[in-house]
């Protein structure tokens, strides 16, 4: 009874009806009006409730039933596709496929309302991070036109302001362009085989004389000072270690440490970038990757850059087909750790 069709329910609920009606009229020993009973009122019954249960119920169901397939119909090129509900289902099959769309339908708005959000945030701070550099090149610009132009000390030092905060437009349009490319999938990946411990050597000398300048020391995990080769861009990944390292120096402690570690994961190379600093609460950890995101937003804006360089790293290593993660805990450190293909 669980996939019964409209006739079959009312063929049984006729026959129940016909034969209770027989049974009185045999017990007043009436037995041509208790078989007269049995075949005119099953018929009568069977017609009534086929009737009600096909035009009236499951035609409206199956209306229900039908706009919501239309509503979950994929789009194939550019026509929409509807599967045909199954004539059979019974009520229990569509009210499950109902309550299923119900709630497929639930995590779609819940979806739609993040992605709004997250609109309206990014939104709000790609206008801040311009509006600052512009703020402050529009008032150098003003004091040299009323007078202070005059000055050469003056005028030297507003200049060279300006033209550092150029620059950060310049760095923040620029890395706004390479996420838009990584997004879009724009972006061909120049892919070779390289040793990255060698890459890393090279970061760690571009970086050495910011280190020093907080005493950090950047080193390889004991084991690890050796060649490993994988397969990727090779640019694209030194851009990875220059902005995981260099985050590391900035948020690092006087005297610290950035330990960099390989390890052999069969098909693929995880790399670890490890320091000692002030590290970050768990709270912060989910939404570290996203455009502009900032744990401490006075303190990041102070060491400079554009808050786009940890969601720059996390599509360079996806647009790999690998994945990032972070570790952290507030005054123990921070680590980073992706994979590669190995060679």
């Amino acid at each position: 009874m669980k996939n019964a069709s409209p006739r079959l329910i009312a063929f049984l609920t006729a026959i129940s009806i016909a034969v209770v009606t027989s049974l009185i009229a045999i017990l007043a020993r009436q037995y041509v009006l208790a078989l007269f009973l049995f075949f005119g009122s099953g018929v009568l019954a069977f017609i009534s409730i086929y009737y009600a249960l096909e035009y009236f119920i499951y035609r409206k169901i199956k209306l229900i039933y039908k706009t919501i397939f239309s509503i979950k119909a994929p789009k194939r090129n550019g026509t929409t596709t509807i599967d045909k509900p199954a004539i059979d289902d019974s009520i229990d099959d569509v009210n499950k496929k109902v309550m299923q769309w119900a709630e497929d339908r639930k995590e779609e708005i819940e979806q739609l309302q993040k992605l709004e959000k997250y609109r309206r945030e990014f939104v709000a701070n790609v206008s801040h991070e311009l509006k600052t550099p512009l703020f402050n090149i529009q008032g150098y610009i003003h004091t040299l036109l009323d007078g202070a132009i005059d000055d050469k000390t003056v005028s030297k030092n507003f200049l060279d302001k300006a033209g550092r905060n150029v620059e950060r437009l310049v760095s923040l349009v620029a890395d706004l362009e390479v996420i838009s490319q990584l997004e879009s999938g724009t972006v061909n990946l120049e892919m070779e085989t390289f040793d990255i411990h060698a890459l890393v050597n090279d970061v760690f000398e571009s970086l050495e004389i910011k280190s020093k300048l907080k005493n950090i020391t950047l080193s390889f995990k004991k084991g690890c000072d050796q060649p490993f080769y994988v397969t990727a861009d090779k640019d694209k990944i030194r851009q990875v270690f220059v902005n995981l390292i260099d985050n590391s120096i900035k948020y690092g402690k006087e005297g610290g440490n950035t330990v960099v570690s390989f390890y052999d994961m069969a098909e693929n190379i995880l790399t670890e970038i490890t320091d000692d600093g002030i590290g970050l609460a768990k709270e912060h950890l989910p939404r570290l990757f996203e455009r502009f995101y900032r744990a401490d937003k006075s303190r990041s804006r102070d060491q400079g850059g554009t808050g786009l360089g940890l969601s720059i790293v996390k599509h360079i290593i996806e647009a790999h087909t690998q994945t990032i993660n972070v570790r952290s805990g507030e005054g123990v450190g921070t680590t980073f750790g992706f994979t590669l293909k190995k060679a």
